[in-house]
């Protein structure tokens, strides 16, 4: 059972209401009985050993799961902005607009800097190139990349370093709009380095967006998260302030893994 939150966070308006959520792989269980608020304009962290269910839950936000043949919700709901996201009328695709995702290994198009940014928008029928070329300019921007890129938007997304792939993929999501972005394992390919510009990017970002970010780096979650949610074998033991989750937990199973003890 979970650990009953006493966040010393200021509480706003959760974005995302998580409740009482069962979630299986056929007849595996693999999320049991999760409920959890997610607040607007936060990032919040889900850490935990590998198998503890933390990517099928983040993957349930934008139903990426629907793509795996054998998942399925087997109970409970999740409203974004009070909206039940598995009804059979929500467009999916719609959905995913607005709940961005970041993968763990960079994945940009075989297309031009500039393409892949405008790949979105090309899709929602916008060619006008000067709507483009400053959507382009703008998510590049906020994803601290413009200056970097600025003179080779017609060079292959391909050539970039990983860090700049990984950043260009979140501009190419920031270019739909989405209200949510979600991150699973964004740095765990990246080197030092490019890692500390991507976390000082989610610092920026967090003032327009809601981030949910998966890592098995618990330093990482210490320095760029304002809640911790910690899963083990499916089930959310503590979710509270970051600063409570690495320093004074509730739960013994919690202090145990950010102390190194298991895990």
């Amino acid at each position: 059972m979970v650990t009953k939150t006493n966040s010393s966070l200021k509480e706003c308006t959760p974005i995302i209401e998580v409740s009482e959520l069962d979630f299986a792989y056929g007849s595996t269980q693999a999320l049991f009985n999760v409920s959890m608020d997610i607040y607007e304009k936060q990032v919040t962290a889900f850490i935990g050993p590998s198998g503890c269910g933390k990517s099928t839950f983040l993957r349930c936000f934008n139903r990426m799961n629907d793509l795996i043949e054998v998942a399925h919700t087997k109970g409970g709901n999740i409203k974004i902005n009070g909206v039940d996201i598995n009804k059979p009328d929500v467009d999916v695709i719609e959905l995913r607009k607005h709940v961005g995702m970041v993968f763990q290994k960079s994945n940009p198009f075989p297309k031009s800097i500039y393409d892949n940014i405008a790949y979105g928008l090309r899709i929602q029928g916008i060619k006008k190139k000067e709507i483009l070329d400053q959507v382009v300019e703008e998510c590049l921007r906020s994803a601290a990349l413009w200056d970097e890129v600025k003179d080779r938007l017609q060079e292959s997304a391909l050539g970039m370093s990983g860090g700049q792939q990984q950043r260009l993929c979140i501009a190419r999501a920031l270019a739909v709009k989405p209200r949510i972005l979600l991150m699973d394992e964004p740095c765990s390919a990246l080197d030092p380095v490019a890692t500390a510009k991507v976390e000082e990017l989610i610092h920026e970002l967090k003032k327009n967006y809601t981030i949910v970010i998966v890592t098995h780096n618990m330093q990482q979650a210490a320095r760029v998260s304002d809640r911790t949610a910690f899963f083990y074998l499916g089930k959310l033991i503590e979710y509270d302030a970051t600063d409570t989750i690495f320093m004074n937990p509730n739960n013994e199973q919690t202090e145990a893994y950010v102390s190194g003890r298991f895990g």
